[in-house]
């Protein structure tokens, strides 16, 4: 399958049901009138730009129309979508734009000075602007031919890029193919138990894997809501739109639930919640099972997996009635196209036995072709078929898998990964700082916040503050400390590295640290 056709079917079969709502711009967009700025942007990135098969389109936007015009026009075309988390620094950006050489860059006038940084930072053939501006963009659709209905790349043609964070702090592209986009939507599929009459809301941005959730929508022929997600926003949309289903992470659950007059909205056309992300305490569950009407469904994944595990309805119904409670610390049993493993760091399996921990291996393909340039590392995670996670878990007797801790001390934080490495070495640049260890810590509004542990040099001096505006000049604003504990030494085991374990235990105690 080209994922690209998604709207090229509908245009046949309901041309004038509408495809798109974007709440940010008012615009309510057909499946036919989609078709035909798909098409005609396809045609004008080959013909009028030149761009030939394999090459690479940049994003720089937040959701939108335009956006969703990029991914289906180049998958058709057989280029490949590049987007760039908007929320990043402009020399991160620069870095990712280095390392993926896209011969054309789409930008909304949002991020006009950002572009114009970058201009200077990297060099590309084509910077395309919507929204204002020059609007080079819609000259280039309006420039397009329509007769072009060229298909140029398959199952086994790359589709999309994902930039996420590395080990080291730097990001790596999770390269896609059409096969493997189509294969964790068929995921989807079965786990959200898709109905035709469904409305879908992407309350995530369209940089991250969820945009996968969407496009599985349209492919079914089900209306998209975009939104940029502010709370009273999200529920006045459900109302108006009677949206069916969307995905929400903790915080967003949260804020929603806390919004000011949430019993006045109108709620009833929800039909599922999938939530995941980040850790979801039990408690959470619990409230929004009890305020929004609707079944739950917990899904487990990574940009190179899409979502590969899931804790179902049923098992949420079972659990919230005192069925197997503990499921609820759960992210549930591999998805329809997935297989599960848990193995030691020899790849032995370990035993379903609900307390031997491993590695979580994952064999789909949902699961992405490689890491975009880095053999080495694609060859480290992707062996003989099965994707290591760097996620360490237990699983029992069922098969169900219980997440305990993160490989590399990932962080998420209100749905944003964080890499500790990264907001270490921030904290570093500050002048007093001798050691410093991040961790995560729970957090009943973000799932878990950013917590530094820092040993200063001796005789110098800093505070809390002073630790936290040195990272904050680095780093995204989600990346940032939130909190700041200084120690005479760090936990460190024989070898001289540092036992981040011991450091977040105390915080974990009486809570359990789950997706």
């Amino acid at each position: 399958m080209n994922v690209g056709t998604i709207p090229a079917k509908h245009a046949r079969l309901n041309p004038d049901r509408e495809a798109v709502i974007d709440a940010t711009t008012g615009r309510r967009v057909t499946f036919g009138e989609l078709e035909s700025r798909v098409r005609r942007l396809g045609h004008g990135l080959r013909s009028a730009l030149g761009l030939e098969r394999g090459d690479r389109v940049a994003v720089l936007s937040k959701n939108s129309v335009e956006f969703l015009e990029v991914y289906f026009a180049a998958g058709r075309r057989g280029l490949v979508s590049q987007p760039l988390n908007w929320r990043l620094g402009v020399a991160e950006m620069a870095r990712i734009l280095e390392d993926g050489a896209p011969r054309a860059i789409v930008f909304s006038s949002e991020f006009e000075a950002e572009a114009t940084e970058l201009r200077a930072l990297v060099e590309i053939d084509h910077w395309l602007e919507y929204g204002g501006g020059e609007r080079t963009y819609e000259s280039l659709v309006d420039s397009g031919g329509e007769s072009d209905e060229s298909i140029d790349a398959g199952d086994a043609d790359p589709f999309f890029i994902l930039y996420t964070g590395g080990t080291t702090g730097e990001s790596k592209g999770a390269l896609h193919t059409h096969g493997s986009a189509t294969m964790g939507m068929m995921n989807q599929t079965v786990a959200e138990r898709i109905v035709p009459d469904d409305v879908y809301m992407l309350t995530g941005q369209m940089f991250h894997i969820p945009m996968l959730l969407a496009m599985n929508y349209l492919a079914h022929g089900c209306p998209l809501v975009l939104m940029n997600f502010e709370a009273r926003l999200a529920l006045d949309l459900i109302q108006r739109e009677r949206v069916s289903a969307f995905l929400g992470i903790t915080t967003m659950l949260n804020w929603m639930m806390a919004e000011p007059g949430f019993d006045r909205f109108d709620l009833s056309s929800l039909r599922n919640i999938q939530y995941g992300g980040g850790p979801m305490p039990p408690n959470v569950v619990q409230a929004a099972f009890e305020s929004f009407p609707c079944e739950l469904i917990q899904g487990y994944g990574q940009t190179e997996g899409a979502t590969m595990t899931f804790l179902s309805q049923e098992d949420h119904r079972d659990a919230l009635r005192g069925v197997q409670p503990e499921r609820l610390r759960s992210c549930g049993r591999e998805g329809f196209v997935t297989e599960i493993r848990l193995a030691d760091p020899d790849g032995r399996p370990t035993p379903r036995d609900g307390k031997t921990t491993g590695e979580i291996l994952v064999r789909s393909p949902a699961n992405m072709r490689e890491y975009w340039r880095k053999p080495e590392l694609t060859a480290g995670t992707l062996r003989d078929g099965w994707m290591w996670t760097g996620d360490i878990a237990t699983w029992d007797a069922e098969s169900y898998v219980y997440i305990v801790d993160r490989a590399k001390d990932m962080i998420i934080t209100g749905g944003e990964n964080v890499y500790s490495v990264q907001v270490e070495a921030a904290i570093h640049k500050h002048p007093a700082v001798l050691e410093a260890a991040v961790i995560g810590v729970p957090d009943d509004e973000w799932g878990e916040s950013v917590k530094a542990v820092v040993v200063l040099k001796p005789g110098q001096v800093a505070t809390e503050k002073d630790i936290i505006e040195t990272a904050r000049t680095h780093l995204a604003s989600y990346q940032k400390p939130r909190s700041v504990d200084f120690v005479d030494a760090l936990p460190k085991a024989p070898t001289g590295k540092i036992l981040k374990r011991e450091l977040r235990d105390p915080y974990w105690k009486d809570r359990e640290r789950s997706v």
